[in-house]
């Protein structure tokens, strides 16, 4: 089994609108969909990312991490999968995708020993 990173993307926050009702779906849908991968030993790392963030380029540092975009990396998960189209089809059950979010699915690359 592979490791993948899932990049979650928003614009914004997409839980700052929602009433206490629809927060606490998404919350449960939340703890649902981390459960079921933590129960089926896929699970492997992932946290939400605070708000602020910079860039570093050569000796130029800028706010970010995409100072002229307005997608936000909010957070991210590595789960273990079978092949790309597993993490792609895992992805796709992630909350953030409900709430109009992208999730960008990486391939993490065995460490070179």
């Amino acid at each position: 089994m592979t490791d993948y990173l899932l990049l979650m993307r928003n614009q914004g926050n997409p839980m700052e609108g929602l009433s206490p009702d629809q927060f606490q779906k998404q919350m449960a849908e939340w703890g649902a969909w981390m459960g079921g991968l933590a129960k089926a030993g896929r699970l492997r790392d992932g946290k939400p990312l605070g708000a602020g963030a910079r860039c570093v380029r050569a000796s130029i540092v800028t706010d970010g991490p995409y100072a002229e975009a307005k997608d936000v990396v909010g957070g991210y998960v590595i789960v273990g999968c079978d092949s790309m189209d597993h993490a792609v089809e895992t992805a796709r059950g992630c909350p953030t995708v409900a709430l109009g979010g992208l999730i960008e699915v990486r391939e993490i690359s065995p460490a070179a020993v």
